[in-house]
């Protein structure tokens, strides 16, 4: 009456158990594994940068979305159109949705399970459906945002942008005051010592400033 949830292949399952023993494993296996950030994360597919990974990751997920197909939809305005590869929201949610319903059904009781069918699967489909609306539902259509977006990424618009984000770090009190603080280019930020005596020349070393003597209790003119 319903078929097994998928089950990812070896590279897949292998980046699992190695972050199940980065968080874990004993202090030697996660010192073993190097830096954990560089770890690849399934439901995170930019992160699986090794192609016999990357390649499983495609497969697995092709499953997942036959099964949630099959299993969990009923009118056709649920599915998931063929053409999901192509479209990057649905890679990046639907990697989430398999991540999560992988961890419910090894969990010890059903709780992960109901919230996944409660929360996660409904709440993918919702946002699915306002994204995607009807543009998929015979044939794949070309993204509808792309020229709006290769405005955006224009050179002059991208330099227009960048000239409102120095005006503000500009604007910021803390950059005013590191401004004051700085010395013209040229000049010397310390002043000049007399061994001797004791005087202390002054910091921008005019010539006909008077000098400072220096006491037990501190400067005095």
């Amino acid at each position: 009456m319903v078929y097994p949830f998928p089950v990812p292949g070896d590279q897949v399952r292998l980046a699992y158990r190695e972050l199940h023993i980065a968080v874990n494993g004993t202090e030697d296996e996660q010192k073993a594994l190097g830096n954990h950030t560089l770890l690849p994360r399934p439901w995170e597919p930019a992160t699986c940068l090794d192609p016999a990974l990357r390649h499983d990751l495609w497969q697995w997920l092709e499953e997942v979305v036959i099964w949630l197909n099959h299993d969990y939809t009923w009118d056709v305005a649920g599915l998931i159109p063929n053409c999901w590869p192509l479209h990057p929201h649905l890679v990046h949610e639907i990697a989430a949705l398999a991540d999560q319903r992988r961890r419910a059904g090894l969990a010890k009781t059903s709780d992960a399970l109901e919230e996944w069918h409660r929360y996660c699967l409904p709440a993918f489909a919702d946002r699915m459906r306002n994204r995607l609306r009807a543009h998929c539902d015979d044939e794949h259509t070309r993204w509808p945002g792309r020229p709006r977006h290769n405005e955006h990424i224009a050179e002059t618009n991208a330099h227009r942008r960048e000239d409102a984000f120095a005006l503000d770090v500009d604007a910021l009190p803390a950059s005013r005051h590191t401004r004051d603080q700085q010395e013209p280019p040229g000049q010397p930020r310390f002043g000049l010592v007399d061994l001797d005596t004791g005087e202390i020349r002054d910091d921008k070393f005019d010539p006909g400033a008077e000098p400072r003597t220096r006491t037990q209790k501190g400067p005095r003119v």
